[in-house]
Formats: C-alpha cells, sequence, structure tokens
C-alpha cells in the first residue's frame, strides 16, 4: 500500500497553510519554499484542492490560497479521497479483472473481504484525524492515534527490528 506524492505534498500544503494561519492567505511560492516542493507542484495542488472546496482562493497582491474550514472540520479522510481515491472501493474488482470483463473470482473472493477490511480501518481512523490533529508533535500524536485505537510504527508490537552481524 502506497500513499501517492500527490496525496502527501497536497496534505503537506493543507498543513503548512493550518500551521501558519487558517485565515491568512499563503501565496503558490511561500507554499512551495516552506514545503520544499515546485511552484507547479504546488499550484496543479491548490486547483484540486479548490476545486474540492478544501481551499478558497483570493486575488490580487495580497491575494493567495486559505482553508475554506477551519483544520479541526478538515479530515484526513476528506483529504486523501480528493487528491488520489481510496485505497479499496466497490469498483476496485472492476478496473482490476484480468483480461476478462468480470474478475474471475467475482463470486468468492478472500481478497475482496481483506482490502474491504483493510478499508474500513483505514476509515476508522482517517475519518477522527483532522488537519488539527496532524499539528500535534509526534509523542501527542501517538497518544491521540492510541486513544483510537491505531497501531502506530512506535508500538513495540507492530516494530521488528533487524539486526545485522558480520
Amino acid at each position: 500500500m502506497k500513499l501517492s506524492a500527490q496525496e502527501e505534498y497536497g496534505l503537506r500544503c493543507l498543513l503548512f497553510m493550518a500551521r501558519h494561519g487558517e485565515t491568512k492567505s499563503h501565496s503558490i511560492p511561500e507554499i512551495s519554499r516552506a514545503e520544499g516542493l515546485s511552484v507547479p507542484n504546488v499550484a496543479k495542488l491548490m486547483r484540486i484542492l479548490r476545486l474540492g472546496g478544501l481551499v478558497a482562493s483570493v486575488r490580487g497582491q495580497a491575494g493567495g490560497y486559505t482553508l475554506s474550514r477551519p483544520a479541526d472540520q478538515v479530515t484526513v479522510s476528506e483529504i486523501l479521497s480528493l487528491l488520489g481515491g481510496s485505497f479499496f472501493n466497490p469498483h476496485f474488482c472492476d478496473r482490476h479483472s484480468g483480461l476478462e470483463r468480470n474478475c474471475a473470482h467475482s463470486g468468492d473472493c478472500a481478497v475482496r473481504l481483506l482490502w474491504g477490511a483493510v478499508q474500513k480501518s483505514l476509515d476508522a481512523i482517517l475519518t477522527k484525524t483532522t488537519l488539527r490533529d496532524l499539528l500535534r508533535n509526534e509523542d501527542d500524536m501517538m497518544l491521540f492515534l492510541k486513544e483510537h485505537g491505531a497501531a502506530t510504527a512506535a508500538d513495540p508490537q507492530t516494530v521488528t527490528v533487524h539486526s545485522i552481524t558480520n
């Protein structure tokens, strides 16, 4: 499972805006410099975010982009859906049918159930996590995730340590 660059960079742009003034206008070059992204890439992301209703644009010399809603009202699920879609949706099997019109396993498929369960788990945490939540430091975010039943990379149960021997 991978997050696309568009999802990651779009989320970073929104976090920059939330961190540096939700109601303040931010220019594309300003966001570009702060996040280490190209101006054309940020312009593309801002267009997608504007068309999706997550940011508003203001024209003019003092113009730029602002969040269209407070950071605590914008969920990570909403952001990722806009920028890239969900991991698994009802049309997944239609798009992955191989050479056939319908998937060879459309009647009885344990894989489809697995991907559905993974999506449900993702939705459970992503719909509860807002831009404001992501402004926390790592320690506070770890507590937030634990409170919401999410495993984190720093949990001893989920980290595999590989030792190198000579």
